[in-house]
Parts: structure tokens; C-alpha cells; sequence
């Protein structure tokens, strides 16, 4: 009896200063830096601890960390998986419409664009030809800190990063997911080769993939169509003043556009659009060359001399300009956002605009679902968000590219018309500047607003054309000028999709009341 008692006390202790020793475990890691995972520590979620988990994040971009943070705000576990965290340097993503703001102080993220030295955009100048226009932004009924912004892409990127890994639910860490994990049609989870190159995965009821435009998971879930139809070469021009303070400058150039806006107190940056995808050779000169005697001859003069500088410093960045509808296969416990899953020409700076907007869409339509283990309930609730988010995608998405082929050099005289009717349009003020601008900046995302303005462009065109007597090669060419006006906006609509932008399902009752989570 002796024998038992004592080997009963030995059990004992042992078990208890085994619970003692995991209790001390689990808060040590509860207090353990928030940005990222120590070496080997086993990632929530994992093998063996399912259900701690509520979504898995691909990609800390402008996507991965708003949704991150602001999922987090409502008290969802999350992951955010991010293949480097150190500040990247991009020569787009630096353009943010009033109405990407509008939606980033939604989200909770107004700060972020505080202390990086953005600036403020009011509108927009367009050059052509020796003459020029000022377009300004519809913010009359708008808080007077609501407008454009403008700012290093980096610097923007480590404050979202910063603010989603300020809450304590917010998991951060550096790795690259290699693949999804998949169960008879629903991804459970991914498999990411850790910082340290340790070989894990992790499981939540919903990941959400936002890799960029380079993203290798996408295919998994979408049916990409990828068009590359010009690369953007980027320069710095420093310590120059731009014709209209805080505004974007549009130089409608020989062959395609030039843009110019500031990114910083003091800098300046010029994104030149050279179409195809051959490209002169910035290793051999040719680039540079390029520059100096194509383009700078057709940049207004106050700018003339710093451009000219930043090419001679050689400084000088490409990326190709890509563009993909949105083209998703609906997938239990998976949802594409961002680049990875919808992307149009940058010609308008709509890109942050799309993607914060569908953020907010997905985590406002998130929030009536408390259990996201529902399977057959998320499931409905994210092809309801393929609907909801099309007004406002849709519309920057078909403007951008309507836009870009619209002021690119055509030798066809419709089209060379066409752009001209398009500069003397928005030249004359009042509704026909401010409707395409209130368009452009996501402040009015309604589809059938685009096709109006756009083809009152075309018939004013025609209208000009014609004026002060028509003749038969006038009525020629404006006929060929609606032609060619339904040859680009309307491929772009049906690449969209034409019943989800004109003839959205009725979600709304679905919205107000969802299924039972």
C-alpha cells in the first residue's frame, strides 16, 4: 500500500510539473514578437492544432497586410505569409485615387499614408501638342483631407506591414508558400518553405492568396489571360517643379503616354509607356539614348532639364505593364485578391484603388460569418464577393484600358481624332471633366456612367469633325470613329464580363440576411 502511495505522489508530480512546464511554453510565445515566427517555432494552425487558425494570408503587399489587419480588428487568428519583408522599391504602386483613400480610411488605415512624405493629388494636367488642360478631382462634398496621394511604394508598404502586425492575432513571418493544400476540392491550408528553409504547412478554413502579379498560385484558382501590352521605364527626377503643383501630369506623347507626379517633397517621378514588350537595352546604352532623343524633346520645358539629368545618372527601372481580367473559379476555403487576381494597364493609377476596394468588400461581407469552418456557408459568401466587388473593378478596370489605346499614337485618322476629341472634352470643363475624373478616381464607380462618357467623346469628336460643313470623307471618318470606339471599349466590357457589370445578381437580400454561420 506504502509502494502504491508513493509511486501514485511520483505520477503526480510529474504530471503536474509536465502541465506547469507547456503552460510556461504557450506564454512565452504569446509574447513573442508579432512580426515574425522565431526559428523553428510551430506555426498556429499547424499539425495538431487545427481550428486555432481563421485565415491564412499569402503576400504582405497592399492587399495581404489591410486585409490582415483588418481582419485581425475584428478578431479573426490570422497568418500573413509574405516571401520578403524587407522594404520593397517599385516604380508603380506609388499613385493612390481619392477613392482608394476613401476605402483605406474605411479599412482603418488612413495613418499609413502619415509620415512617408506623401503628397496630396488634386487632378490631373494633360499635354498635347504645345497646349495643355487642368482637370480636377470632384471632392467638393468631401472631407477636405480627402484627396489623392502620392508617395515612395516602400515606404506605404512598411507602414500597412507595421499596423497589421501591431495586433496581437496577427501572425507575420517570412517565407514562401510553394503550394496549396487541398482536400477533395477545398484548400485546407498551404505548404511554405520557412525563412530558414524549414519545410512546413498550416491550415485555417479560409486562405487567401495575394502574391502580386507574378504569382504562382493563381493558377489554381483563376483562368489567367495575362496581356502585356508595354513596359513603364521609371526615373527619379529631383528638386524640379511640376507645371500644376499636386497634380499627375499626362503627356499624350509619340508613341504612347508620359506621366509625371510627385512621390516626395523634393522628387518626382516620370513613368514613360513604351509599347510591346521589346524594349530598347538599358545595359548598352540604347535606353538612354531612347530617352534623350525620342522622349525628352516632347517634355514640357519645365521639366526638360531634370529629365535629362535623371538620365544621365542612368537610374532608370522597367517593368512591364501587365493586364488580366478577373476570370476566378470559384474554390471552397480559397479567394484571390490583388494583382493575383485582376489586373489592368497603370496608365490611371487604379490598381490600389481595386484592391483596397475588394478588400473592404470581402471583409465587410466576412463579418456576419463568426465560424468560418462552415464550409458550404464561406463558400456562398465568397462568390457573393466576386458580384459585389464588380461596379467599382470593373469601371477602373475598363477606363484604364480604354484610356491607354485611346492615347496612344495611331497613324488611323479616326483615332488620331479620337484622342483629340478626348484632350478638347475634358478641356471644356464642368460635367465633361469632372464625370470621366470622378470615373478615373473611383469616387463614381458606375459602368454605364463609363460608356456615356465615352462614347460622348466619340460623338463629340464627330461633332467637330463635321463642323462647319460636312463632307464626304468627314462622315467617313466619323463613322470610322465610332466604329473604333466600339472596337475598344466593348472587347474590354466583355473581357469583364457584360451581365456582372450591367446586370449584378441581386445580393443585397442575401447581404442582409446570410445564411446561419
Amino acid at each position: 500500500m506504502y509502494v502504491q502511495y508513493v509511486t501514485g505522489f511520483v505520477v503526480a508530480s510529474i504530471l503536474a510539473f509536465v502541465f506547469w512546464r507547456r503552460r510556461r511554453g504557450n506564454s512565452g510565445r504569446q509574447h513573442s514578437d508579432p512580426i515574425r515566427m522565431r526559428s523553428g517555432e510551430k506555426a498556429r494552425g499547424s499539425d495538431g492544432e487545427a481550428g486555432q487558425l481563421d485565415v491564412i494570408i499569402v503576400g504582405a503587399g497592399v492587399v495581404g497586410s489591410a486585409l490582415a489587419y483588418a481582419l485581425g480588428k475584428d478578431g479573426r487568428r490570422v497568418h500573413l505569409i509574405e516571401r520578403d519583408l524587407s522594404e520593397p522599391d517599385r516604380i508603380v504602386g506609388e499613385l493612390l485615387q481619392p477613392g482608394g483613400y476613401l476605402k483605406l480610411v474605411e479599412l482603418g488605415l488612413g495613418d499609413c499614408v502619415q509620415e512617408i512624405d506623401a503628397q496630396h493629388v488634386f487632378g490631373y494636367a494633360l499635354f498635347k501638342d504645345g497646349k495643355d488642360t487642368k482637370v480636377s478631382y470632384p471632392l467638393e462634398k468631401y472631407h477636405v483631407d480627402v484627396a489623392g496621394r502620392s508617395f515612395h511604394h516602400g515606404r506605404f508598404i512598411q507602414r500597412l506591414r507595421k499596423k497589421a502586425s501591431s495586433l496581437p492575432n496577427v501572425q507575420m513571418e517570412q517565407g514562401t508558400v510553394t503550394a496549396l493544400i487541398e482536400d477533395h476540392g477545398t484548400v485546407r491550408g498551404v505548404r511554405y518553405k520557412s525563412k530558414n528553409g524549414d519545410e512546413l504547412k498550416i491550415h485555417a478554413p479560409l486562405t487567401v492568396v495575394c502574391d502580386g502579379c507574378f504569382s504562382n498560385l493563381r493558377r489554381s484558382l483563376c483562368n489567367p489571360k495575362v496581356d502585356v501590352p508595354s513596359c513603364f521605364v521609371g526615373l527619379v527626377l529631383e528638386n524640379c517643379k511640376l507645371p500644376y503643383p499636386n497634380h499627375g501630369h499626362v503627356i499624350l506623347a509619340d508613341p504612347s503616354p508620359i506621366l509625371f507626379y510627385p512621390i516626395s517633397g523634393n522628387e518626382v517621378r516620370c513613368l514613360v509607356d513604351i509599347p510591346g514588350q521589346k524594349v530598347p537595352s538599358i545595359a548598352n546604352g540604347e535606353m538612354a539614348k531612347y530617352l534623350s532623343t525620342v522622349v525628352a524633346p516632347q517634355i514640357p520645358s519645365q521639366l526638360h532639364d531634370a529629365f535629362l539629368s535623371a538620365v544621365n545618372k542612368g537610374n532608370v527601372k522597367m517593368m512591364p505593364n501587365r493586364s488580366m481580367p478577373a476570370n476566378p473559379q470559384p474554390t471552397p476555403g480559397a479567394v484571390l485578391l490583388g494583382d493575383a487576381f485582376n489586373m489592368r494597364h497603370p496608365l490611371t493609377g487604379g490598381g490600389m484603388t481595386v484592391a483596397l476596394s475588394d478588400t473592404a468588400v470581402l471583409v465587410n461581407l466576412l463579418k456576419p460569418l463568426r465560424d468560418l469552418s462552415d464550409a458550404s456557408s464561406l463558400c456562398k459568401y465568397l462568390e457573393s464577393f466576386y458580384t459585389l466587388r464588380k461596379p467599382v473593378a470593373s469601371t477602373i478596370n475598363t477606363l484604364a484600358g480604354a484610356l491607354y489605346k485611346v492615347f496612344c499614337t495611331s497613324p488611323d485618322l479616326a483615332m488620331k481624332e479620337m484622342q483629340q476629341a478626348c484632350f478638347d472634352y475634358l478641356s471644356l470643363g464642368g460635367v465633361f471633366s469632372s464625370g470621366p475624373i470622378a470615373l478615373l478616381s473611383g469616387l463614381n464607380p458606375r459602368p454605364l456612367s463609363l460608356v456615356l462618357h465615352f462614347f460622348a467623346v466619340a460623338i463629340y469628336g464627330v461633332g467637330r469633325l463635321l463642323m462647319p460643313f460636312p463632307s464626304p470623307r468627314r462622315l467617313w471618318i466619323g463613322a470610322r470613329i465610332i466604329s473604333g470606339a466600339a472596337n475598344i471599349i466593348f472587347p474590354i466590357i466583355k473581357a469583364e464580363g457584360v451581365r456582372q457589370m450591367f446586370f449584378p445578381k441581386t445580393v443585397s437580400a442575401y447581404y442582409r440576411n446570410p445564411p446561419a454561420s
